[in-house]
């Protein structure tokens, strides 16, 4: 994860999504283009505009076990080290740059991690490729704070993304949270709790520990920056039951 999750904003409202990629492919360097384009041509790759058929991840992981999802996956560092640690279940990882996600893919097949998929997708149309309460868990690693208070309805973790959450998860499911941001991670224990959840673990230094049992230690390069500058990571996780 090379920088904030800037992947899962909001979809531009009343706007052809044809024509936003069409946009965004002109003013991206060549390189990234060609990236994008070979997207569609990986096995465990998924593009959200492409007329996915319901159950399309269950086809893919060959079994109807409940799925994890990593919003703003970026280069897909969390989603595939989650997929290493736990074998036995099912990972998505979740953007809409598409040459970060064929990198994601890429280095997952190159691994040979065949529990862990990739969707390009805004993240509030998530109801539209994945059912009612079969979400497991949502992981929000590092998303982008949105600090100006003019921006925060794209925060995702303010109240219109846990109304989602809320709708994806199983009754028991979990989203985590994990941040240097200190406003952002005030923000959200307040919308949680407005929201009627319930927060379930809140640090606001996490250990830098090698726990392979434990996810929310996977540490990236992104987050190993922030500890080299002394920075505090802080983690929540909270449910709706």
């Amino acid at each position: 994860m090379a920088g904030r999750c800037s992947g899962c904003k909001s979809s531009p409202a009343e706007v052809n999504i044809e024509q936003v990629h069409r946009a965004i492919n002109q003013k991206v360097p060549r390189k990234k283009r060609k990236k994008m384009a070979e997207l569609a041509s990986l096995p465990n790759a998924f593009e959200g505009e492409a007329g996915l058929l319901p159950g399309w991840y269950h086809a893919f992981f060959g079994n109807q076990d409940p799925v994890t999802l990593e919003l703003g996956c970026g280069w897909g560092e969390y989603s595939i080290a989650l997929a290493r640690r736990f074998p036995q279940r099912n990972f998505i990882g979740v953007d809409v740059k598409g040459a970060r996600l064929w990198k994601a893919a890429t280095v997952a097949l190159e691994q040979g991690v065949s529990n862990v998929a990739f969707l390009r997708v805004y993240a509030d149309r998530l109801l539209q490729f994945f059912e009612e309460g079969e979400v497991e868990e949502i992981w929000l690693p590092f998303p982008d704070p949105f600090p100006k208070p003019s921006r925060a309805r794209h925060r995702l973790t303010s109240p219109k993304y846990l109304a989602l959450y809320r709708e994806l998860l199983r009754p028991e499911g979990r989203v985590h949270l994990k941040t240097d941001d200190p406003g952002l991670y005030a923000y959200t224990l307040e919308t949680v709790r407005e929201a009627g959840g319930r927060v379930l673990v809140a640090e606001t230094r996490l250990p830098d520990l090698e726990d392979a049992a434990d996810p929310r230690y996977i540490c990236t390069k992104y987050e190993r920056l922030h500890r080299e500058q002394g920075k505090a990571i802080r983690y929540l996780c909270f449910a709706f039951v």
